[in-house]
């Protein structure tokens, strides 16, 4: 037992001391590194949170393509997920890839169970799964993760095709439109990445039923990359834990991941990695050679947003 000293210093000793907020994902594993549950990890910590990672597949993959998934069975996950849920407290949810429609559910259930933290779900593209997978999935994550989701991210193509999936292409969806959508099913708020602009940026829109809430636009990348999508919504939903506020942690969950695309790099011979941890590293004209760094270095301004 180690009693408390009485020391008028004491509580801001403990607020120093204080363990960084805790942000649960539910993920795929993967061996790359690149997306998943790893994704997940890196961006969470990244923003000064502690990632609680539950495992819901294991996906077979290089950086190129996905060639096989195993899917963690449903009450595995649910196991995983209450048994650091009961001893550690949580922040908030991220929620990718689930595996099955089995997963889903679980996965559901135990959201039920914290109705006051946000949650954060990414749709991503599920091209390794066959016609007959890919309905059964998304229809449960309609009926039982969308009602309990504070924010929907995912790529403009991804949502159109999820939301609106009889939508004529005549004109690309508005942000609002997918938002509208995304609410009937119950989901607070969509944040829509990739909306291809004409002057060789892309924008990214935070919106709601009322319309667009706030944004960012930046240049369009040149190459592909493997786990942005991860890295975007982890980053948010970390940000969100630690208690920014939403239309705040928007903006800087998305920095981050320009940023993060920038600094990318290519291991293998498929796609680039976001590097989520650029920041950690001084420029070359900004130390000394040799010198470490402080560990109090942060994100630098980004210089590629469109204002």
């Amino acid at each position: 037992m180690n009693p408390t000293p009485e020391n008028p210093d004491n509580e801001a000793v403990a607020e120093e001391d204080a363990a960084p907020p805790c942000v649960l994902s539910f993920n795929a594993a993967e061996p790359t590194g690149a997306a998943g549950t790893a994704a997940d990890v890196a961006s969470i910590v990244a923003m000064g949170a502690h990632a609680l990672p539950v495992t819901t597949a294991l996906l077979v993959r290089d950086t190129a393509e996905v060639f096989d998934q195993h899917v963690i069975d449903s009450e595995v996950v649910s196991e995983q997920a209450r048994s650091v849920l009961e001893d550690m407290p949580t922040a908030a949810f991220k929620v990718g890839f689930l595996g099955s429609a089995e997963g889903v559910s679980a996965v559901a259930e135990v959201l039920s169970d914290y109705p006051d933290l946000p949650v954060v779900t990414h749709l991503g593209h599920l091209t390794w799964l066959d016609d007959e997978q890919q309905s059964s999935y998304l229809d449960a994550l309609r009926e039982l993760v969308l009602p309990q989701t504070t924010v929907l991210v995912g790529n403009h193509q991804v949502l159109t095709e999820f939301l609106l999936p009889d939508w004529d292409g005549s004109r690309p969806a508005s942000a609002r439109e997918l938002a509208v959508e995304a609410n009937k099913l119950g989901a607070a708020h969509v944040l829509v990445t990739g909306i291809q602009l004409p002057n060789g940026f892309i924008d990214n829109v935070l919106a709601g039923p009322q319309g667009p809430i706030t944004g960012e636009k930046f240049e369009r990348f040149e190459a592909s990359f493997v786990g942005a999508g991860d890295t975007l919504s982890a980053a948010l939903a970390a940000l969100l834990g630690v208690g920014v506020e939403l239309h705040e942690a928007v903006g800087e969950a998305l920095t981050f991941l320009d940023q993060a695309l920038d600094a990318g790099f290519q291991p293998g011979m498929g796609h680039v990695v976001p590097d989520r941890f650029f920041w950690a590293l001084p420029a070359d004209d900004e130390a000394n050679p040799g010198e470490a760094g402080t560990g109090d270095e942060l994100p630098p301004t980004n210089p590629r947003r469109m204002h």
